[in-house]
């Protein structure tokens, strides 16, 4: 609550005097804007947590912010930060154990966060970009950041799109159902600070979108380009019904979500920094906690770019926001291990991170102490942090040896990720031909020329056998490195849920390779060296490795156990939502993936049926992830079947993928049919508190017992 609010509790004759120094010390206009926004915008919102005590949701979200040590000697990023590791682990939770879907990047982490689904139910099981084919089997580059109602992104020049379909897509092909709506419809606001497509993510195709393509602001990108994108792109607000906030006075547009489960009409949004700004910092220039007018590196007022979303920026957008009638605040903030916005990467310990990591720790500082200010804390207030992923850093030993970068900075002779051409090594090294397209990364998804099927024996299955033989000779170690950890071809993605309704996004497979190596389809030869290093870039994601998809998660307000870090329960991302929804007594209007993580929450917040029945719901969430989540034990261990098969045969014998391949599918089905299931009761009882049976519980245990045992 903001402390100007509370005023109203105090007798009249103190109210006057006290008023009357705010005034002095604030200047009558920012008092009386502050007042009103901030009162209007909590008694609209109504929150059902169960205490009732819940009026303000703060949600952030890290780029590659880590729990754990990447070098034993230097302490990890939250270490450094004591300002946040503290408040997470004195006042709440935080989940050490916690997982990434796949592919494991920005786009599809923080989304699958959002919505509490994996990929293959919003859209965007692979990023941070991807390809689509066309009709004539070659293929476009697509791109996983764009507004959550904009079609596919294909930034190609000149236009050749041919795949005109949302880009957040749900398994039946229609747009995704948006993380906003349940806030909304409970009265409330919903600030969105830079947060994976909830606010626009370029000037191409959301313009448009949102705008119109003869809008003032269209014409402003065409005019001046730079300005637009400070002014539209990466802020913005998602009213509740007929909220002044975002009137058309306001310059507020319909918040138009078309294929929303229920409809969605009569709501509006702010969009960009240009309208948002004057709402949330009516007395000038937004600035950040560090008083520096908030703007980009070439000097336009405004958003400053995605890499530009420091703690001091990203964390004063998030207070004005509170403090102005928005009181659900989701936000985004950069990676520290990168010096922004043009590089190089930073080592653990390098005088550079350990200095990000410091003015982050000074923001989260201030932060809390701002919000304090504004009664704005754990007793009313839910606080969720993660990371979006983990990193494997590629470099080599730091020096001096035993350097901790905190006292004796580190330096390192060797860094950055060793960069491979795919097409250059299968021409040179097995004479592989085929032409193809990548989305280059570690963990690189590939789509042959002419779309071919997955099990073609003259074209899909020579290639298969070629990419999981693929070696490269390791520039910091002389080494001859084997490049492919794992292969996945459409069978092994659909378990992984990286398949979508969309089947032009289909890729033929996903080479997940050795973390070291970023891979990509260059020439079809190595007249330039096929493998080089890349100074620029020297932490790795998308791949699958424990340091990769191991993240973790911070929970803090009514309803949380304060348990320090717990390493105990197995989580990933598609957990948060339903955690959240039912701390706040919310609903979405589909099933989630995840699950509700009742292990740390309060019995005070739990339906009856599962404070008296914790065994049982925790043993069958349990077995739940480890045969649904991506990296979960039925994940990992199918993956490593789909590379046997794909790795195996000949022209002449192709048997063994066959079976293989056979037996992914009816693993697959079955796992479906039981996972159904079980989120079935699970959500049946955690959001309805709907009695189950012992005996089907027991049963359904049993049978995802079974089934992990069974690969």
């Amino acid at each position: 609550m903001n402390r100007t609010k509370r005023l109203w509790r105090y007798p009249i004759t103190r109210l006057i005097t006290m008023a009357a120094v705010l005034v002095m010390l604030l200047g009558f206009a920012g008092y009386t804007s502050r007042t009103t926004t901030h009162a209007a915008g909590n008694n609209a919102c109504q929150l059902d947590s169960a205490q009732g005590n819940i009026k303000h949701v703060i949600y952030v979200q890290f780029d590659n912010v880590h729990f754990m040590r990447d070098n034993p000697h230097v302490p990890s990023d939250l270490e450094q930060m004591p300002n946040l590791l503290n408040f997470m682990t004195n006042n709440g939770v935080l989940l050490s154990n916690h997982h990434t879907p796949l592919i494991a990047h920005t786009a599809t982490d923080i989304l699958t966060s959002l919505t509490g689904v994996y990929g293959d139910r919003h859209g965007v099981p692979i990023s941070n970009s991807f390809r689509y084919f066309n009709p004539d089997g070659t293929s476009n580059p697509g791109v996983s950041f764009a507004y959550w109602t904009s079609p596919l992104f294909d930034p190609s020049s000149p236009p050749v799109q041919t795949d005109t379909t949302f880009n957040m897509l749900t398994a039946s092909g229609q747009n995704a159902p948006a993380p906003w709506v349940p806030y909304t419809r409970a009265g409330c606001n919903v600030g969105s600070v830079a947060t994976a497509n909830t606010i626009l993510e370029n000037t191409s195709i959301d313009i448009p979108t949102v705008f119109g393509a003869n809008s003032p602001e269209a014409q402003e990108v065409k005019n001046n380009p730079g300005q637009a994108f400070a002014d539209f792109v990466g802020i913005g607000i998602h009213c509740a019904q007929n909220n002044a906030i975002c009137s058309p006075s306001n310059t507020g547009k319909s918040d138009l979500l078309p294929d929303e489960p229920g409809g969605y009409t009569g709501f509006n949004g702010l969009f960009g920094h240009k309208y948002v700004a004057p709402i949330i910092s009516p007395n000038g220039p937004l600035k950040d906690l560090n008083g520096n007018v908030i703007q980009d590196p070439q000097g336009h007022v405004g958003f400053p770019g995605f890499d530009g979303m420091s703690a001091a920026v990203s964390l004063s957008y998030v207070a004005a926001m509170q403090e102005h009638g928005v009181p659900v605040t989701y936000s985004y903030i950069s990676d520290a291990h990168d010096a922004h916005p043009s590089g190089p990467a930073y080592g653990p310990g390098q005088a550079g991170y350990v200095q990000a990591l410091k003015s982050y720790d000074n923001a989260f500082g201030s932060f809390f102490k701002r919000l304090q200010s504004d009664g704005i804390n754990k007793s009313n207030s839910l606080f969720v942090f993660t990371a979006d992923e983990g990193d494997h850093f590629v470099g080599g030993q730091p020096s001096p040896a035993g350097c901790n970068g905190v006292t004796t900075p580190c330096t390192y002779s060797q860094i950055g990720e060793l960069n491979a051409n795919m097409a250059g090594l299968l021409a040179t090294e097995q004479g592989v031909t085929t032409p193809f397209k990548a989305h280059s990364d570690s963990a690189p998804t590939v789509y042959i020329t002419g779309n071919p099927a997955r099990d073609n024996q003259t074209i899909t299955r020579p290639f298969e056998r070629a990419v999981g033989k693929l070696t490269a000779v390791n520039p910091m170690t002389g080494n001859t490195d084997t490049l492919t950890k794992y292969l996945a071809d459409p069978v092994e993605m659909k378990l992984l849920h990286m398949i979508t309704a969309d089947p032009a996004r289909t890729p033929t497979l996903t080479m997940f390779a050795d973390p070291n190596y970023f891979l990509f389809a260059g020439a079809p030869n190595c007249s330039t060296p096929c493998v080089t290093q890349q100074a620029g870039f020297a932490w790795n994601h998308g791949d699958v490795s424990p340091d990769i998809n191991t993240t973790w998660l911070g929970i803090v307000g009514p309803g949380i156990r304060a348990q320090g870090v717990n390493s105990s329960v197995w989580s990933d991302h598609t957990d948060i939502r339903p955690t959240m929804m039912e701390l706040l007594g919310l609903r979405d209007d589909y099933s989630h993936d995840g699950r509700v993580l009742f292990e740390v929450m309060k019995d005070s917040a739990l339906p009856k049926v599962i404070r008296q029945n914790r065994a049982f719901f925790t043993q069958l969430a349990q077995v739940y992830k480890q045969i649904n989540a991506c990296v979960g034990k039925l994940g990992l261990a199918t993956l490593a079947v789909s590379t046997k098969a794909l790795e195996s045969g000949s022209s002449s014998d192709d048997s063994t993928y066959t079976k293989l391949e056979n037996q992914l599918i009816s693993i697959n089905n079955q796992r479906d049919a039981l996972a159904a299931q079980m989120i079935a009761l699970l959500e049946g009882s955690e959001f309805n508190g709907q009695p189950f049976s012992d005996h089907q519980t027991q049963q359904l245990i049993a049978q995802g017992q079974a089934l992990l045992k069974s690969v």
